[in-house]
């Protein structure tokens, strides 16, 4: 035998029920839901018997109460009610249009920025995406200063007491060169970022990704100096191409011809891992802004899934 399929709500008779809590009354009751009082009074009737319980209790001069179950039932149909009409209204809105400004962490955009384009652009066809792949330091300034009205960007550089949710987290290793053993070398040469770019927030003394590679190296105690600095991962990748340095990079980094992850038995220091954050603008483009946030957790939520 099958289940007997439960009896559902009419919402209706719930709003009624919820006018009538509220008012405590049933002819203010009925105003408010736009019926007759004698209506109103019958979809109660409905309500009960229903439930086959008694959910109002009528005292003397008119009063209106509550009984234990029907406080129970007032929570519930508030909730149900509130989801009913959050359901309508998302449906029902008008299309989405107008331009929305993404900021994304320029070693992220290869791997992530096509999905996220792709599923927006079906979730939202109205709305054009103006983005920009750029080092995190620079996006944190252009989110401060109102440019963008949604960014990714690497943790240590997001604005101080700004809400940001993590979306991403992946190892930093070291890169070598394939046929040159500069890794090997005493002191051991280092491409990295320069110690003060133009976009560093003003309450760091260095930028950050540098200052982990410093320290990694400073705490392990192997002797090493800066050969090359620059502001794009591929300027320090073609450092260590050309045997002059080793440089770090993001595990999932796609990396140029001619280069290779140091292994772990090689002597290196261990890197800790990079997180990204994402983080609003204070005042964004609404509801696109928060239509492609969306879009972009599911999006690294299911590439962490796979990797996990």
């Amino acid at each position: 035998m099958g289940m007997a399929v439960p009896s559902s709500f009419d919402l209706d008779l719930l709003r009624s029920f919820v006018a009538i809590a509220e008012e405590k009354s049933f002819t203010r009751a009925a105003a408010r839901v736009g019926r007759t009082q004698a209506a109103v009074s019958l979809q109660i009737q409905r309500l009960e018997g229903m439930l086959g319980k008694v959910v109002i209790v009528r005292g003397k001069g008119g009063t209106v109460e509550l009984n234990a179950d029907g406080l129970y039932l007032l929570e519930r149909a508030r909730e149900l009610l509130a989801l009913n009409d959050e359901i309508m209204r998302s449906m029902q809105a008008a299309p989405v249009h107008g331009t929305i400004r993404l900021g994304i962490a320029v070693e992220l955009s290869g791997r992530f920025l096509p999905r996220i384009l792709d599923r927006f652009a079906h979730a939202a066809p109205g709305v054009e995406v103006e983005v920009e792949a750029n080092a995190s330091c620079a996006l944190a300034l252009k989110l401060k200063n109102a440019e963008l009205d949604l960014t990714i960007l690497r943790d240590g550089l997001q604005p101080r007491q700004w809400p940001a949710v993590e979306v991403w987290r992946s190892q930093v290793k070291w890169v070598t060169s394939e046929k040159h053993r500069q890794h090997v070398r005493q002191p051991l040469p280092i491409s990295t970022s320069p110690a003060d770019c133009p976009w560093r927030p003003a309450e760091l003394a260095e930028c950050p990704w540098r200052s982990m590679i410093l320290r990694a190296l400073e705490q392990s105690g192997r002797t090493h100096r800066v050969v090359s600095t620059s502001g794009t991962v591929q300027a320090q990748m073609a450092a260590a191409q050309a045997g002059l340095a080793i440089t770090s990079t993001l595990v999932d980094d796609i990396l140029l011809e001619g280069l290779r992850v140091v292994r772990p038995n090689e002597g290196l220091p261990e890197l800790p891992d990079s997180r990204y954050y994402m983080l609003k603008a204070r005042d964004p483009r609404q509801p696109a802004t928060d239509m492609l946030a969306a879009q972009i957790q599911d999006v690294f939520g299911a590439d962490a899934a796979l990797a996990g």
